[in-house]
Protein backbone atom coordinates (compact mmCIF):
# COMPACT_ATOMS: atom_id res chain seq x y z
CA UNK A 1 0.00 0.00 0.00
CA UNK A 2 1.04 3.62 -0.60
CA UNK A 3 2.29 5.54 2.40
CA UNK A 4 -0.49 7.93 3.52
CA UNK A 5 0.07 11.56 2.64
CA UNK A 6 -2.44 12.62 5.32
CA UNK A 7 -3.25 10.90 8.61
CA UNK A 8 -5.66 12.10 11.26
CA UNK A 9 -5.24 10.29 14.57
CA UNK A 10 -7.97 10.65 17.23
CA UNK A 11 -8.41 14.25 16.10
CA UNK A 12 -10.73 16.43 18.18
CA UNK A 13 -11.54 20.11 18.41
CA UNK A 14 -13.60 21.41 21.32
CA UNK A 15 -14.86 24.95 21.74
CA UNK A 16 -16.09 26.56 24.94
CA UNK A 17 -19.79 27.41 24.92
CA UNK A 18 -22.12 29.51 27.05
CA UNK A 19 -22.88 28.11 30.46
CA UNK A 20 -19.65 26.11 30.59
CA UNK A 21 -20.79 23.57 28.00
CA UNK A 22 -18.30 22.20 25.48
CA UNK A 23 -18.94 22.14 21.74
CA UNK A 24 -17.22 19.03 20.35
CA UNK A 25 -17.06 20.21 16.74
CA UNK A 26 -14.69 17.39 15.77
CA UNK A 27 -14.79 14.34 18.00
CA UNK A 28 -12.14 11.62 17.70
CA UNK A 29 -11.71 11.44 13.92
CA UNK A 30 -9.35 8.84 12.44
CA UNK A 31 -8.80 9.17 8.69
CA UNK A 32 -6.02 8.73 6.13
CA UNK A 33 -5.49 9.63 2.48
CA UNK A 34 -2.94 8.30 0.00
CA UNK A 35 -1.33 10.39 -2.71
CA UNK A 36 -3.49 11.10 -5.72
CA UNK A 37 -6.74 10.27 -3.95
CA UNK A 38 -9.90 12.38 -3.95
CA UNK A 39 -11.84 11.90 -0.71
CA UNK A 40 -15.25 13.49 -0.32
CA UNK A 41 -16.34 14.61 3.15
CA UNK A 42 -20.09 15.05 3.37
CA UNK A 43 -22.59 15.92 6.07
CA UNK A 44 -25.24 18.46 6.99
CA UNK A 45 -24.41 22.00 8.10
CA UNK A 46 -22.85 22.16 11.56
CA UNK A 47 -21.48 18.61 11.59
CA UNK A 48 -17.83 19.74 11.80
CA UNK A 49 -16.67 19.39 8.17
CA UNK A 50 -15.16 22.86 7.81
CA UNK A 51 -13.58 22.68 11.27
CA UNK A 52 -11.87 19.45 10.25
CA UNK A 53 -10.55 21.09 7.09
CA UNK A 54 -9.18 24.04 9.06
CA UNK A 55 -7.46 21.67 11.50
CA UNK A 56 -5.70 19.98 8.59
CA UNK A 57 -4.30 23.25 7.22
CA UNK A 58 -3.46 24.47 10.76
CA UNK A 59 -5.85 27.41 10.78
CA UNK A 60 -7.08 25.82 14.01
CA UNK A 61 -5.12 23.83 16.57
CA UNK A 62 -6.55 20.49 17.75
CA UNK A 63 -7.68 20.01 21.32
CA UNK A 64 -6.63 16.37 21.19
CA UNK A 65 -5.07 14.19 18.51
CA UNK A 66 -2.62 14.64 15.67
CA UNK A 67 -2.48 15.76 12.05
CA UNK A 68 0.32 14.06 10.13
CA UNK A 69 1.36 15.18 6.65
CA UNK A 70 3.84 12.86 4.96
CA UNK A 71 4.61 11.40 8.39
CA UNK A 72 5.25 14.79 10.04
CA UNK A 73 3.19 15.65 13.12
CA UNK A 74 2.25 19.27 12.45
CA UNK A 75 1.68 20.09 16.11
CA UNK A 76 5.24 19.02 16.95
CA UNK A 77 6.93 21.22 14.34
CA UNK A 78 8.57 24.58 14.90
CA UNK A 79 7.25 27.62 13.04
CA UNK A 80 10.11 27.34 10.54
CA UNK A 81 9.48 23.64 9.94
CA UNK A 82 5.73 24.20 9.67
CA UNK A 83 6.31 26.92 7.08
CA UNK A 84 7.97 24.42 4.72
CA UNK A 85 5.15 21.89 5.28
CA UNK A 86 2.49 24.53 4.55
CA UNK A 87 3.55 24.50 0.90
CA UNK A 88 2.35 20.90 0.72
CA UNK A 89 -1.14 21.67 2.06
CA UNK A 90 -3.34 24.47 0.71
CA UNK A 91 -7.01 25.37 1.07
CA UNK A 92 -9.71 26.70 -1.26
CA UNK A 93 -12.32 28.53 0.80
CA UNK A 94 -16.09 28.39 0.48
CA UNK A 95 -16.72 32.08 -0.08
CA UNK A 96 -15.15 33.38 -3.31
CA UNK A 97 -16.23 36.91 -2.33
CA UNK A 98 -14.69 37.06 1.12
CA UNK A 99 -11.50 35.03 0.53
CA UNK A 100 -9.83 37.56 -1.80
CA UNK A 101 -8.42 40.88 -0.59
CA UNK A 102 -10.49 43.60 -2.34
CA UNK A 103 -7.58 46.06 -2.21
CA UNK A 104 -5.15 43.82 -4.07
CA UNK A 105 -4.99 43.14 -7.80
CA UNK A 106 -5.32 39.54 -8.93
CA UNK A 107 -1.64 39.57 -9.88
CA UNK A 108 -0.67 40.45 -6.30
CA UNK A 109 -3.11 37.92 -4.82
CA UNK A 110 -1.65 35.04 -6.85
CA UNK A 111 1.90 36.35 -6.57
CA UNK A 112 1.87 36.75 -2.78
CA UNK A 113 2.43 33.05 -1.92
CA UNK A 114 5.18 32.91 -4.57
CA UNK A 115 7.00 35.76 -2.79
CA UNK A 116 6.32 34.50 0.73
CA UNK A 117 7.77 31.06 0.04
CA UNK A 118 10.53 32.22 -2.30
CA UNK A 119 9.33 29.92 -5.08
CA UNK A 120 9.92 32.49 -7.82
CA UNK A 121 12.33 35.43 -7.62
CA UNK A 122 11.84 38.78 -9.31
CA UNK A 123 8.77 40.72 -10.34
CA UNK A 124 8.78 39.61 -13.97
CA UNK A 125 9.19 35.94 -13.06
CA UNK A 126 6.33 36.20 -10.55
CA UNK A 127 4.08 37.86 -13.13
CA UNK A 128 4.94 35.18 -15.69
CA UNK A 129 4.12 32.42 -13.20
CA UNK A 130 0.84 34.17 -12.27
CA UNK A 131 -0.09 34.31 -15.96
CA UNK A 132 0.55 30.57 -16.27
CA UNK A 133 -1.68 29.89 -13.28
CA UNK A 134 -4.46 32.05 -14.70
CA UNK A 135 -4.36 30.06 -17.93
CA UNK A 136 -4.35 26.79 -16.02
CA UNK A 137 -7.62 27.66 -14.27
CA UNK A 138 -9.23 28.90 -17.48
CA UNK A 139 -8.89 32.68 -17.08
CA UNK A 140 -7.37 35.33 -19.35
CA UNK A 141 -3.86 36.20 -18.06
CA UNK A 142 -4.41 39.80 -19.17
CA UNK A 143 -6.83 40.13 -16.22
CA UNK A 144 -4.02 40.16 -13.63
CA UNK A 145 -4.25 43.93 -13.11
CA UNK A 146 -7.95 43.82 -12.31
CA UNK A 147 -9.47 43.70 -8.80
CA UNK A 148 -11.72 40.98 -7.30
CA UNK A 149 -14.91 43.05 -7.61
CA UNK A 150 -14.51 42.95 -11.40
CA UNK A 151 -15.03 39.18 -11.51
CA UNK A 152 -18.03 36.87 -11.14
CA UNK A 153 -18.31 34.34 -8.32
CA UNK A 154 -17.12 31.47 -10.49
CA UNK A 155 -14.16 33.48 -11.75
CA UNK A 156 -13.21 34.44 -8.20
CA UNK A 157 -13.25 30.80 -7.18
CA UNK A 158 -10.93 30.02 -10.09
CA UNK A 159 -8.61 32.75 -8.80
CA UNK A 160 -8.73 31.15 -5.34
CA UNK A 161 -7.76 27.82 -6.89
CA UNK A 162 -4.91 29.50 -8.82
CA UNK A 163 -3.62 31.05 -5.59
CA UNK A 164 -3.70 27.66 -3.85
CA UNK A 165 -1.83 26.03 -6.73
CA UNK A 166 0.89 28.71 -6.75
CA UNK A 167 3.04 26.89 -4.18
CA UNK A 168 2.62 23.54 -5.97
CA UNK A 169 0.85 21.74 -3.11
CA UNK A 170 0.44 17.98 -2.77
CA UNK A 171 -2.82 18.18 -0.78
CA UNK A 172 -5.67 20.54 -1.59
CA UNK A 173 -8.45 21.03 0.97
CA UNK A 174 -11.56 22.30 -0.83
CA UNK A 175 -13.96 23.63 1.81
CA UNK A 176 -17.38 23.65 0.10
CA UNK A 177 -15.88 25.38 -2.96
CA UNK A 178 -19.10 25.35 -5.01
CA UNK A 179 -21.87 25.89 -2.44
CA UNK A 180 -21.97 29.68 -3.04
CA UNK A 181 -22.15 29.32 -6.83
CA UNK A 182 -24.93 28.82 -9.37
CA UNK A 183 -25.56 25.21 -10.42
CA UNK A 184 -24.12 25.64 -13.92
CA UNK A 185 -20.99 27.28 -12.49
CA UNK A 186 -20.69 24.51 -9.89
CA UNK A 187 -20.27 21.95 -12.66
CA UNK A 188 -17.53 24.03 -14.27
CA UNK A 189 -15.55 24.31 -11.03
CA UNK A 190 -15.94 20.61 -10.25
CA UNK A 191 -14.77 19.68 -13.74
CA UNK A 192 -11.82 22.07 -13.36
CA UNK A 193 -10.80 20.47 -10.06
CA UNK A 194 -11.07 17.01 -11.63
CA UNK A 195 -8.85 18.04 -14.53
CA UNK A 196 -6.28 19.65 -12.23
CA UNK A 197 -6.22 16.57 -10.01
CA UNK A 198 -5.39 14.34 -12.98
CA UNK A 199 -2.86 16.72 -14.53
CA UNK A 200 -1.00 17.54 -11.31
CA UNK A 201 -1.58 14.26 -9.40
CA UNK A 202 -3.15 16.25 -6.58
CA UNK A 203 -4.59 14.74 -3.44
CA UNK A 204 -7.93 16.45 -2.73
CA UNK A 205 -10.15 16.52 0.34
CA UNK A 206 -13.46 17.77 -1.10
CA UNK A 207 -15.82 19.03 1.62
CA UNK A 208 -19.49 19.51 0.74
CA UNK A 209 -23.02 18.94 2.02
CA UNK A 210 -24.33 17.72 -1.36
CA UNK A 211 -23.80 13.97 -1.68
CA UNK A 212 -24.48 13.99 -5.43
CA UNK A 213 -21.74 16.57 -6.02
CA UNK A 214 -19.28 14.68 -3.83
CA UNK A 215 -19.96 11.40 -5.63
CA UNK A 216 -19.14 12.99 -9.00
CA UNK A 217 -15.57 13.93 -8.05
CA UNK A 218 -14.58 11.52 -5.26
CA UNK A 219 -13.12 8.03 -5.17
CA UNK A 220 -14.02 7.54 -1.50
CA UNK A 221 -16.63 9.23 0.66
CA UNK A 222 -16.57 9.88 4.40
CA UNK A 223 -19.93 10.74 5.99
CA UNK A 224 -19.79 12.99 9.06
CA UNK A 225 -22.39 13.50 11.77
CA UNK A 226 -21.96 15.58 14.95
CA UNK A 227 -18.17 15.61 14.69
CA UNK A 228 -17.76 11.89 13.96
CA UNK A 229 -17.16 9.86 10.81
CA UNK A 230 -20.11 7.45 10.65
CA UNK A 231 -19.40 5.78 7.30
CA UNK A 232 -16.39 5.54 4.99
CA UNK A 233 -16.02 3.67 1.73
CA UNK A 234 -15.84 3.74 -2.09
CA UNK A 235 -17.98 6.55 -3.47
CA UNK A 236 -20.24 4.46 -5.70
CA UNK A 237 -20.87 1.85 -2.99
CA UNK A 238 -21.65 4.43 -0.30
CA UNK A 239 -24.15 6.14 -2.61
CA UNK A 240 -25.81 3.04 -4.08
CA UNK A 241 -25.84 0.76 -1.01
CA UNK A 242 -25.50 3.01 2.05
CA UNK A 243 -25.01 1.14 5.32
CA UNK A 244 -25.36 3.68 8.12
CA UNK A 245 -28.92 4.96 8.72
CA UNK A 246 -27.75 8.56 8.38
CA UNK A 247 -26.09 7.84 5.02
CA UNK A 248 -29.35 6.24 3.91
CA UNK A 249 -31.15 9.44 4.84
CA UNK A 250 -28.70 11.54 2.83
CA UNK A 251 -29.01 9.28 -0.22
CA UNK A 252 -32.80 9.34 -0.04
CA UNK A 253 -32.77 13.14 -0.08
CA UNK A 254 -30.94 13.35 -3.43
CA UNK A 255 -33.49 14.54 -6.03
CA UNK A 256 -34.17 12.26 -9.02
CA UNK A 257 -34.57 14.16 -12.32
CA UNK A 258 -37.71 12.25 -13.20
CA UNK A 259 -40.93 13.39 -11.47
CA UNK A 260 -42.60 9.99 -11.83
CA UNK A 261 -39.70 8.11 -10.28
CA UNK A 262 -39.31 10.77 -7.61
CA UNK A 263 -42.99 10.49 -6.67
CA UNK A 264 -42.86 6.71 -6.36
CA UNK A 265 -39.48 6.43 -4.70
CA UNK A 266 -39.39 5.04 -1.18
CA UNK A 267 -37.70 7.56 1.09
CA UNK A 268 -35.99 6.78 4.36
CA UNK A 269 -37.85 7.84 7.48
CA UNK A 270 -36.74 11.28 8.63
CA UNK A 271 -37.01 11.05 12.38
CA UNK A 272 -36.33 13.87 14.80
CA UNK A 273 -34.58 17.18 14.33
CA UNK A 274 -31.17 17.90 12.85
CA UNK A 275 -28.50 16.90 15.35
CA UNK A 276 -27.09 19.74 17.45
CA UNK A 277 -24.12 19.71 19.78
CA UNK A 278 -26.10 21.50 22.49
CA UNK A 279 -28.45 18.51 22.70
CA UNK A 280 -25.92 15.78 22.01
CA UNK A 281 -27.42 12.49 23.28
CA UNK A 282 -25.62 9.87 25.29
CA UNK A 283 -24.51 6.69 23.52
CA UNK A 284 -24.78 6.73 19.75
CA UNK A 285 -25.08 10.36 18.64
CA UNK A 286 -27.58 9.41 15.92
CA UNK A 287 -29.98 7.24 17.91
CA UNK A 288 -32.74 9.90 18.44
CA UNK A 289 -33.26 10.02 14.66
CA UNK A 290 -32.62 6.35 13.90
CA UNK A 291 -35.41 3.98 12.86
CA UNK A 292 -33.27 1.01 13.99
CA UNK A 293 -32.31 2.33 17.44
CA UNK A 294 -32.35 -0.11 20.36
CA UNK A 295 -32.03 0.45 24.08
CA UNK A 296 -28.30 -0.32 23.90
CA UNK A 297 -27.86 2.58 21.44
CA UNK A 298 -28.76 5.05 24.20
CA UNK A 299 -25.66 4.25 26.29
CA UNK A 300 -23.23 2.37 24.02
CA UNK A 301 -20.89 4.49 21.85
CA UNK A 302 -20.17 2.48 18.68
CA UNK A 303 -16.76 2.49 17.02
CA UNK A 304 -15.88 2.65 13.34
CA UNK A 305 -15.77 -1.01 12.26
CA UNK A 306 -14.89 -2.65 8.94
CA UNK A 307 -17.56 -4.40 6.85
CA UNK A 308 -17.56 -6.07 3.42
CA UNK A 309 -14.03 -7.47 3.81
CA UNK A 310 -12.66 -4.12 4.92
CA UNK A 311 -13.72 -2.11 1.85
CA UNK A 312 -16.01 0.01 4.00
CA UNK A 313 -16.23 1.16 7.60
CA UNK A 314 -19.40 2.01 9.52
CA UNK A 315 -20.19 3.28 13.01
CA UNK A 316 -23.22 1.23 14.05
CA UNK A 317 -23.73 -1.66 16.48
CA UNK A 318 -26.93 -2.62 14.63
CA UNK A 319 -25.32 -2.86 11.19
CA UNK A 320 -26.05 -6.58 10.84
CA UNK A 321 -29.78 -6.06 11.28
CA UNK A 322 -29.84 -3.03 8.97
CA UNK A 323 -28.02 -4.73 6.08
CA UNK A 324 -30.41 -7.71 6.27
CA UNK A 325 -33.44 -5.45 5.78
Amino acid sequence: MNHPLLELQDLSKHFGAHGGDVNRAVDGVNLSMVRGEVLGLVGESGCGKSTLGRLIVQLLQPTIGRVLVDGNDLSALSKRQLRSIRKKVQIVFQDPYGSLNPRMTIGRIIGEPLREHGIVQGGRAIESRAQELMERVGLDPDMLRRYPHEFSGGQRQRIGIARALAVEPELLVCDEPVSALDVSVQAQIINLLGSLQRELSLTILFIAHDLAVVRHISQRIAVMYLGKIVELGPADEVCTTPSHPYTRLLVSSIPVPDPLIERERQRSAHLGEVGREANRPTGCCYHPRCAYAHETCTHSVPALQPIEEGRRQVVCDRIGMITQE
